[in-house]
């Protein structure tokens, strides 16, 4: 459960914020068809021609680590935890306004993971001031993580994104562990890591703090063993709560009342050997403390993701700016143990520039959350959260611009205060990551290798480019060894659809395989699925691409200007006039002024009229 004292602690922070996004949960993909299951819809929808992210929240992560020792809760593998990409909407369905489906325009490159311990969410990928520049108007935050939807803030700007507010997911990631209330007050328990929640009349433990596995067993869900990232719920008597962890690992709580030995939980674990710019997470939550007087208090909630691209981000005027995944702080207890800190969350931010004003400088944070103190004698502090990863895509910005990640503090054993709960771990500001890169820098429409003439023509198109320097023509004569034929320079950074053409014009004989490797300016590179060329094959039909299209429609015929006529014809099968531009074996047509629906080109020579269908979007 989200904890009454964080809803009281970041409602100062978070007055006037906004929510931008939408979530949606997926719980099955089948090619590029997403089958969706609860959603928030309240800030955005998702429609066709939207951006999404897609992101693994949870999986199976913990393997055979689940045995009652201090090994419970390790990481066994890392499975697809964290691990995110962007993709087109291409059309959406609904059931009495429900969304129940997105079909994408191009299919998942990840194979995301479901089942008991897994989550997948969808979120949209909110383009601000229309692919131009945006200033922005109010505070704008994440929905708060509710064990299926939120945690996220996506948002992209094609120019320049002038800050005037801030950008804040603070306690948005995964929850804290409740607290326990009135267990059994003696003897110190220092060796079960797991407990059952659910069995009456022997609660004695607090709950786990939740993290990149999705813990369904109720008789784990309890005791002072960490959950991966997740901090440990405390033992009796009256011990402490872990601290969660993200970049690195959180706290550990220690003693409890009068008990000579480690009762607290135990931090969750770093998970900063698998953060890359493409697998990022959430902080994780903090374990709750142990009590019996009823006043110890629950973990506190990890910081959430928040992922922006912009050409330029700038500040003017005077202000004060942030930026900030932080982790929440446990509140304090009395005569019980309290509850471990958050950790911090993931900021990953994709811009070229920066121009921040002396007047207005900019925060950048995804900080560990404090481990709540102990207001009596000696019981347990809660850890303090571990601290969170800020990621830039080129080199860090430091002109007006403060960036940290820090580790929570531990909080203390009794007033007044002589020992305390264990910090998160690492050294300060571990977590500045610079020079990564994003994920998906190109989303590719279609790539088709067309014979013409005794050449091939190389058609591609683009929906988004993100960093892109240049694609290469790669050409095989068995689909096995492949040799680079031309290069072409990408659009950069785009966020509409882009086309591009290119002609080999000594092609292989007879059959042959081309394939795309796009590159981006790091040297990152991927590579498209292969097309197959029969270079003497008589061309059967027309053919017609891209499609869907949306501004120009390419027409392969075969026979060259003015042996052939090219025609579109409406769904009720009326000649329209677009404009045509027409080309020895293969044309042009410009479409960019039709209404979306589905149309017919016709292609007519003196002994034959051939026709093929095609789909104008909008």
């Amino acid at each position: 459960m989200r904890s009454l004292h964080l809803a009281l602690l970041f409602a100062a922070s978070n007055l006037h914020a906004q929510v931008i996004n939408g979530y949606a949960e997926i719980t099955a993909i089948a090619g590029s068809t997403l089958t969706v299951g609860t959603t928030n819809e309240a800030a955005a929808l998702f429609q066709a021609g939207k951006d999404i992210v897609i992101m693994q929240m949870q999986d199976n992560v913990i393997g055979s680590n689940t045995a009652n020792n201090a090994a419970f809760g390790n990481l066994s593998a890392i499975q697809q935890a964290g691990r995110f990409e962007v993709r087109r909407i291409a059309a959406v369905t609904r059931t009495a306004g429900a969304l129940t489906s997105i079909t994408l325009v191009t299919a998942p490159g990840i194979a995301f993971s479901f089942g008991t311990n897994a989550r997948v969410q969808a979120i949209t990928h909110e383009l601000l001031g229309a692919g131009g520049n945006y200033t922005t108007t109010a505070n704008i935050s994440a929905l708060d993580w509710n064990g299926t939807l939120g945690g996220v803030v996506a948002l992209r700007v094609g120019g320049t994104l002038s800050l005037q507010h801030s950008i804040t997911a603070d306690g948005a990631g995964f929850r804290g562990g409740a607290r326990d209330r009135f267990s059994y007050l003696l003897p110190c328990n220092t060796t079960d890591f797991r407990w059952s929640s659910t069995a009456a009349g022997t609660e004695y433990f607090a709950e786990k703090g939740e993290g990149i596995y999705r813990l369904t067993n109720n008789n784990w869900r309890d005791g002072r063993g960490k959950i991966i990232n997740g901090g440990g719920g405390a033992n009796q008597v009256n011990a402490g709560g872990g601290g969660g962890g993200n970049y690195t690992a959180g706290g550990s709580a220690v003693l409890g009342w009068s008990c000579a030995a480690d009762a607290g939980g135990i931090g969750g674990i770093a998970l900063s050997g698998h953060i890359t710019g493409t697998r990022i997470f959430m902080g994780g939550g903090g374990g709750g403390g142990e009590g019996n007087d009823d006043v110890s208090t629950n973990g506190a909630d990890g910081g959430g993701v928040i992922l922006i691209e912009a050409g330029a981000i700038t500040t003017t005027g005077t202000c004060s700016i942030v930026i900030s995944a932080n982790g929440a702080s446990a509140a304090n207890s009395g005569n019980d143990g309290a509850g471990g800190g958050g950790a911090g969350g993931t900021i990953l931010i994709d811009a070229a520039t920066w121009s921040v004003a002396a007047g207005c400088p900019l925060t950048i944070r995804a900080n560990g959350g404090n481990g709540g103190s102990v207001n009596s004698s000696t019981h347990g502090g809660g850890g303090g959260g571990g601290q969170g990863a800020v990621i830039f895509s080129g080199l860090q910005p430091t002109t007006n611009i403060t960036t940290n990640t820090l580790n929570g503090q531990g909080g203390c054993n009794q007033t007044p205060c002589s020992t305390y709960a264990l910090n998160g771990a690492g050294s300060n500001n571990s977590g500045i990551l610079t020079g990564l890169s994003t994920p998906l820098p190109v989303e590719l429409l279609s790539f088709q290798a067309i014979p013409v003439n005794a050449q091939v023509q190389l058609r591609w198109a683009t929906a988004t480019e993100q960093n892109n320097a240049y694609f290469t023509v790669e050409r095989s004569p068995d689909g096995v060894l492949w040799a680079p034929v031309l290069q072409v320079p990408g659009a950069g950074d785009s966020q509409g659809e882009q086309q591009y053409a290119a002609l080999d014009e000594q092609p292989l004989p007879r059959l042959s395989y081309y394939r795309l490797r796009q590159t981006d300016h790091d040297g990152h590179s991927t590579t498209s699925d292969a097309v197959a060329v029969q270079l003497d094959a008589v061309m059967a039909g027309v053919h017609v691409f891209p499609n869907p299209a949306s501004d120009r429609v390419m027409v392969v015929h075969g026979p060259p200007a003015p042996a052939v006529h090219v025609e579109m014809l409406d769904e009720l099968g009326r000649s329209i006039h677009v404009p045509l531009d027409l080309g020895d074996g293969i044309s042009e047509l410009d479409v960019s002024a039709l209404p979306a629906g589905v149309y017919t080109v016709v292609v007519a020579t003196s002994d034959r009229r051939q026709a093929q269908r095609v789909v104008v979007r909008r």
